[in-house]
């Protein structure tokens, strides 16, 4: 991954670009080498603040901490932007795909009781004296259609408990990794930051 350095108020040493380095050297393994990462160190009295964003082709990265030191603010953004890659990881891994071949065996199995039901049909029409042999096809209904029953879930993490900026909210909601976030900018207005499937935050403001 190509790193790229910021340093606002603070000399960028090579002891934090080689902590810089074995961090993004773990995280690669996570979420692939192809992909860029934008570190920004900067000091504000006397907090130490690292921030780090991976960007890659699937997904943004956003991580910022504060310390004494910036080292350990630093060690602390690299770890969460790792957290973050696994959870990414987990919840996109579980979905699988199946093969052609299994869809294909799904249905013969599907079809192969009514060939059967059609054949025991024909048979006992023809057993039938001065009868005609006449093909049936027959299907069996449930007695009754299933419904997916409620699932609802409380969550206090897509909520801001402060009112921030649109800039804040996102970089907040990336640190939460949630695909909602609900919060209030300065004035009082209520917004909600909704993520849309090609990775683009959509702003609504709540009337």
């Amino acid at each position: 991954m190509d790193v790229e350095y910021t340093g606002r108020q603070t000399t960028i040493t090579k002891k934090l670009k080689s902590q810089t380095e074995e961090g993004v050297e773990a995280i690669a393994k996570i979420v692939g080498n192809s992909g860029s990462v934008h570190v920004i160190l900067s000091t504000d009295k006397y907090r130490q603040i690292a921030e780090v964003t991976v960007q890659t082709r699937h997904q943004k990265l956003v991580a910022r901490c504060e310390a004494t030191d910036m080292i350990v603010a630093l060690h602390d953004a690299l770890a969460k932007i790792e957290q973050q890659a696994i959870r990414h990881k987990k919840r996109y891994g579980t979905i699988k795909r199946h093969p052609k071949s299994d869809l294909k065996g799904a249905a013969a199995e599907v079809a192969a009781p009514a060939a059967r039901k059609t054949a025991a049909v024909k048979v006992a029409t023809k057993n039938s004296v001065g009868r005609k042999a006449v093909p049936m096809l027959v299907h069996s209904f449930p007695s009754h259609s299933p419904l997916a029953e409620p699932h609802v879930v409380r969550s206090n993490d897509s909520v801001a408990l402060r009112p921030m900026s649109i800039e804040e909210a996102v970089k907040e909601a990336a640190f939460r990794d949630r695909e909602v976030f609900v919060f209030r900018d300065h004035g009082g207005q209520a917004m909600v930051l909704y993520r849309k499937r090609d990775g683009k935050m959509e702003l609504i403001e709540v009337p």
